[in-house]
């Protein structure tokens, strides 16, 4: 009577590691071993890969968004202006309101803002520009403003003149110390109708604040110069606030609409990027599935190979038998086979896109270089470059996707193996 033997024990490692080397003259089935094992490698590598760049653009998106925009605006209910009439929708008592929105909890940064759109003008160059009149000092707290990727000029000199964006000073052709028009329709009445507003204002600071859109159209006035040119003297049009924790916004809205009060309404971040997030959401929950079709795909060639092993192995695993090996050791045998090439060709997907995402940079920048720099076009992506960041939980989805597809696939072959008669196995040999 044969004798037990714990499972996976060492001759079953053995027989298998002998089965997965063998060449196909030997009974093996060597040839089919790497198309798996290269298949389940590249498979696994593009999840990874995807799942970083998924991340990461969308880290990028969010950062440059809560850098260089509000994380909540605060503005007025439009309310009529007795004397004429016309409806406005300014804020009168900005300093007020900011100080007080500052003291909610929560609340990081308060900076009253005149914003207005007008046309930029540099010789025969013209642009839409949105201008934002904001304090120096509020400046300054703008991260991706005040630390940009790429910048020129001082910030210092705010004061003197105009900020503006990179995209927007390549559209007009300007550079620091260059003297820009902005023009606003929005003038004087005359009995001739209305008059432009026109005036010239030094270029002192020009920043990329990594979202092309920004920085396309993107201007910073002192905001007494704003109020000045915008005819807004002693009023703001907004209230931009910061919170600690953005992604969290909705816990800070009701004790700032309460300091708010009844006329005035707010403008979240997620409010203006929100169809752009769900959006995201969607598409990286489809590509998910698309790459772990392909996942599957690839670890449907073990199968392939371990039955061809198993059928050229008959033999083998009759004379197995006979020698008191039992149908769990045989099992095992061609699990060990199977669930080898998924874990190896795991193993090694799992090292290539954690590579790919370490070094996406230079990657990116060989293949850039290679395509004239016309691959990446940030007009389009509205980036300047192909983010990736390395989440933990995005590798062991992969990981786990992987090695579970390849050990569950391989048992029915390995079962398949285990219960051959040995009685068939050598009829005929």
């Amino acid at each position: 009577m044969a004798g037990k033997t714990a499972p996976f024990a060492k001759f079953e490692w053995m027989i298998a590691w002998r089965y997965i080397r063998a060449k196909r003259a030997e009974g093996g089935v060597s040839v089919m071993t790497w198309i798996s094992l290269i298949g389940v490698t590249l498979a696994v590598f593009a999840l990874i890969a995807t799942l970083a760049v998924r991340s990461g653009f969308r880290a990028e998106f969010v950062d440059t968004i809560l850098g260089s925009n509000a994380h909540v605006s605060v503005y007025r209910q439009s309310e009529v202006v007795p004397d004429s009439g016309r409806y406005t929708q300014l804020i009168k008592d900005y300093d007020t309101l900011a100080s007080d929105l500052a003291q909610v909890e929560g609340v990081t940064r308060t900076a009253p803002l005149v914003r207005g759109q007008v046309m930029g003008n540099f010789g025969d160059s013209n642009a839409a520009v949105d201008v934002y009149g904001i304090s120096f000092d509020n400046l300054l707290t703008i991260p991706r403003i005040a630390n940009p990727e790429e910048f020129s000029g001082d910030i210092n000199d705010f004061e003197d003149g105009i900020a503006i964006g990179s995209a927007l000073a390549k559209d007009l052709g300007v550079g620091v110390g260059d003297r820009i028009k902005i023009i606003s329709p929005n003038g004087a009445r005359t009995a001739l109708g209305t008059t432009p507003r026109v005036n010239v204002y030094d270029v002192v600071y020009i920043f990329t604040a990594g979202r092309y859109d920004i920085d396309k159209i993107r201007a910073y006035l002192p905001i007494t110069e704003a109020q000045l040119f915008f005819n807004r003297d002693g009023v703001a049009t907004e209230i931009e606030v910061m919170v600690e924790d953005p992604d969290e916004i909705e816990k800070y809205l009701p004790d700032i609409m309460a300091t708010v009060g009844d006329g005035g309404y707010v403008w979240t971040w997620r409010d203006s990027a929100g169809a752009f997030l769900r959006a995201l959401e969607v598409e990286d929950n489809v590509m998910f599935v698309i790459l772990s079709i392909l996942v599957l795909i690839a670890s449907m060639n073990i199968i392939s190979g371990l039955i061809m092993l198993v059928k050229n192995k008959g033999r083998d695993v009759g004379i197995l038998r006979t020698m008191g090996l039992t149908e769990g050791s045989i099992l095992r045998i061609f699990f060990i086979c199977g669930a080898g090439i998924g874990t190896a060709g795991t193993l090694f997907g799992v090292i290539l896109g954690c590579l790919f995402a370490l070094y996406i940079d230079q990657i990116f920048g060989f293949v850039n270089s290679i395509g004239n720099g016309g691959v990446w076009d940030p007009s389009i992506r509205g980036i300047y470059r192909l983010p990736a960041e390395l989440q933990l939980k995005d590798v062991i989805s992969a990981v786990s996707l992987s090695l579970s597809l390849s050990w569950i696939i391989t048992i029915f072959p390995a079962r398949r193996a285990a219960r051959m008669n040995p009685v068939e196995a050598l009829r005929y040999e």
